[in-house]
């Protein structure tokens, strides 16, 4: 595997570890079915009869807190970092655009080496949370997923700037990173577990239409395979930041596709907060 700056991401402080080694829960994963799956994104619940098409499956997810050091976002697919915003508050999307847009495009260039970095979309995430003045809020999704396929990460490029342009950087060296942080912490309820990308077949992924009232849109879901291998880190603080590698154009043994998703920790305290966390997606250019 070619080696790269995502090795060298900035030193997270080791926690005094508390959670357990790992725990057992259930992960949603796709029926296998005939068929592309079609997800309705204009609907109440995004579902539009979705839940028919998964089932959950009983899976282990490893406490990475005890080598949180050694992932990489080019071979495990996501990393962890830390990062303090300047953003005290994020309940206005324009101050959201403006501020933490540049600090996570600097954040990227400083983890992955890119020459370049666009930062183009964010969520802002809670469980239970309703819609704000300022801000949409979403709830955290409980599906196996990755953001990107093949097929819908050159579309992405080519719908943000413009078909001339991604004509140009065509054969480019170009991926779109994730980088999921808490708005406060510690996270104890719907963290985030992560497959390692080196334990996902290609044939373990399932491509999907989501349709849009605009345009349709494809992502990834996941059929079962007992040998992946998932992650988390729990008690994530404000401080902290994952980054997720959701399409690499690079095929040359290195990550391209992460799969993610909440999940219900059975050792979540009964008194926890909800969990509140925000998203930005970005494409990074690499020489």
């Amino acid at each position: 595997m070619t080696q790269s700056h995502a090795l060298a991401h900035a030193t997270v402080p080791q926690p005094v570890v508390s959670a357990p080694e790992s725990v057992e829960t259930s992960l949603s994963y796709m029926v296998p079915s005939i068929g592309k799956p079609v997800v309705d994104m204009t609907s109440p619940d995004r579902s539009n009869g979705a839940k028919d098409l998964f089932e959950t499956a009983p899976v282990e997810i490893t406490n990475g807190r005890w080598r949180q050091e050694s992932f990489s976002i080019d071979r495990e697919g996501f990393a962890l970092t830390q990062h303090r915003t300047s953003l005290a508050r994020f309940d206005d999307d324009d101050e959201i655009r403006r501020v933490y847009y540049r600090e996570m495009e600097e954040l990227l260039k400083r983890e992955t080496g890119a020459s370049g970095v666009l930062v183009f979309d964010h969520n802002v995430r809670q469980d239970g949370g309703v819609s704000g003045e300022g801000v949409v809020v979403r709830p955290p999704v409980y599906r196996i997923h990755n953001d990107y396929t093949a097929a819908s990460g050159p579309k992405r490029l080519a719908e943000l700037l413009g078909s001339d342009r991604a004509d140009e950087l065509d054969g480019g060296k170009f991926a779109v990173i994730n980088v999921w942080r808490p708005i406060r912490g510690p996270v104890q309820t719907a963290p985030l577990a992560l497959a390692d990308a080196q334990s996902v077949a290609p044939q373990d992924f399932v491509a999907a239409d989501l349709a849009y009232a605009d345009r349709t849109g494809e992502i990834y879901y996941a059929n079962w395979n007992p040998l992946h291998r998932w992650v988390y880190f729990p008690d994530m603080e404000a401080d902290e930041a994952l980054l997720i590698k959701g399409y690499d154009s690079r095929e040359d043994g290195r990550a391209r596709f992460t799969l993610h998703t909440a999940f219900d920790d059975p050792t979540t305290p009964d008194n926890a907060a909800p969990r509140e966390s925000i998203e930005i997606r970005a494409l990074a250019f690499f020489d």
